[in-house]
């Protein structure tokens, strides 16, 4: 089984190992497009091109679906994305996980990009799965590119600035950024007694069910980077974080 993911940056490694986790012998594609990164301040346009670049790269290595391992381009290049290459390969989009977030009620954060928070998209996924709870929408300027950059101190400095808008006693926070679950034990530390929920795992689960009966039986787990249509090494920066060590590590059963 070969699943591609297509990202901005290093975001999508959160979906990638949570694929590895679920399937150990599957292969990975890692589709990203560092020179336009970041894509939340771009327009609809910009990002679906940018994204049909990213995903085009990822389908010439014949993948069995294809994960849009990134929240802005969901939002603006998802139906591009399923036009062009659905049904040969199956495209799975990431939403922001409001809805298990919200099931219990009570009080909960979405931290997102500036340019999520506060969007009709971001409302109409409150109205539609917010179920009552007091909901907060945080903006976290600079986190993504801080995590990309594998910038410590940035992070870090991000991370209290987004805490601190963060309602005391928060139940849940929702990650909004796939770039975010990659420094989510440094989130967690910052609101202690918020549980955390991303999209990374329910995301590989979906791509894996999609990929369904027509995926080869098997993989070797091994691994290709595309970095803007080049192939190339894992990002120095994606080592630094839990997800992207795994994907080195060789498999086992």
């Amino acid at each position: 089984m070969k699943i591609a993911l297509v990202d901005s940056g290093i975001g999508l490694l959160a979906a990638a190992a949570a694929v590895r986790r679920l399937r150990v012998d599957a292969d990975l594609v890692l589709s990203s497009d560092p020179e336009g990164m970041p894509w939340g301040p771009r327009g609809a346009d910009d990002v679906t091109g940018r994204a049909l670049e990213c995903a085009r790269a990822a389908v010439a290595h014949r993948p069995d679906a294809l994960i849009v391992a990134c929240n802005t381009a969901t939002v603006h290049a998802l139906p591009a994305l399923r036009a062009a290459f659905e049904p040969a390969v199956p495209v799975v989009g990431t939403v922001p996980a409001i809805k298990p977030a919200a099931a219990a009620g009570g009080s909960l954060a979405i931290w997102a990009t500036p340019a999520t928070t506060g969007s009709a998209y971001q409302r109409g996924l409150i109205a539609e799965f917010g179920n009552g709870a007091h909901i907060t929408e945080v903006p976290c300027p600079g986190l993504a590119d801080a995590v990309q950059y594998g910038d410590t101190a940035a992070v870090a400095a991000a991370v209290a600035a987004a805490a601190a808008l963060t309602p005391a006693g928060a139940r849940a926070i929702v990650l909004g950024c796939t770039h975010y679950e990659l420094v989510a034990d440094r989130i967690a530390a910052a609101v202690p007694g918020a549980v955390l929920y991303g999209s990374a795992d329910a995301v590989a689960a979906q791509a894996l069910r999609r990929a369904g009966s027509a995926a080869r039986a098997t993989g070797g787990g091994r691994i290709e980077v595309v970095l803007n249509g080049r192939s190339a090494p894992l990002p120095a920066a994606a080592l630094a974080y839990a997800e992207g060590a795994s994907l080195v590590t060789p498999a086992t059963a």
